[in-house]
């Protein structure tokens, strides 16, 4: 039997083995290796994968490489490890290749989904709020309008961002739906991190208070679809202002 090795020289193993790390490390080189085994279904859902032991000879790595490499497959849900019994695949899709697709799609189409996630969250608030949650929303609305009045040159770009994207999360969560928020989170970072790369901090869109105090408002009256209604009319004057700002950038090239 051939005894694990620490350089990055792969083995003749097959797709047992690692392809050769060249300048990546062996930690980077062993997890693209289990993603691939993961997808091409040597081990289904539910199924106990090898050792570490075991996953070390056939990678021709050290535990510790393989052991890294398990747990950062964990962190991203393609495996789960329960105390005394192993690891076991929890998916064999890659949330990791799902959200490099969403990181290559243009503004418009993050924010058409990101628009979408808000709208329906918006429903479900109206009828599952709490007072706290209204608190919340409240609170970061206050928090907004304090900084638009403070930097009125700055309205609605850097100097306010992170308090609408709290206002935002906190209407998000109110929808008390654990997996409706996760998605959102990721989106809401995304739309923001498109336009920057996009159009840059100085032509961030503007943010309007009024509309904002409309949406909380809708929420509260526990109608949901007088919810929706604000939410998208909130959501129409900043997708209006990206439409134009993406026209412009298209004319400039």
């Amino acid at each position: 039997m051939t005894s694990p090795q620490t350089s990055g020289t792969s083995g003749t193993g097959g797709t047992a083995n690692l392809h050769a790390a060249g300048r990546r490390s062996l930690v980077d080189a062993a997890i693209d290796q289990l993603r691939e085994r993961l997808a091409a279904g040597d081990w289904p859902v539910g199924e106990r994968i090898p050792t570490e032991h075991e996953l070390a000879e056939q990678l021709r790595v050290g535990r510790n490489t393989v052991r890294e490499a398990i747990r950062v497959l964990v962190h991203a849900g393609m495996l789960v490890t329960r105390q005394g019994e192993g690891t076991f695949v929890r998916s064999t899709s890659d949330p990791a290749a799902v959200l490099r697709g969403v990181q290559r799609s243009g503004v418009r189409d993050v924010l058409e989904v990101r628009a979408a996630l808000e709208a329906e969250a918006a429903r479900l608030a109206a009828v599952r709020h709490t007072p706290e949650d209204l608190a919340r929303m409240r609170a970061a609305l206050a928090r907004e309008a304090e900084v638009i009045a403070a930097h009125p040159e700055r309205v609605g770009r850097e100097a306010t961002v992170e308090h609408d994207l709290e206002f935002h999360t906190a209407v998000v969560e109110a929808a008390h739906n654990p997996a409706l928020t996760e998605v959102y989170r990721y989106f809401g970072a995304s739309v923001r991190e498109a336009m920057r790369t996009a159009f840059g901090d100085h032509e961030m869109p503007e943010v309007v208070v009024a509309t904002h105090q409309a949406l909380v408002d809708a929420i509260a009256s526990g109608d949901p679809e007088l919810a929706e209604a604000a939410c998208r009319a909130l959501l129409a004057e900043p997708t209006a202002a990206v439409e134009q700002l993406l026209a412009e950038f298209a004319a400039r090239k």
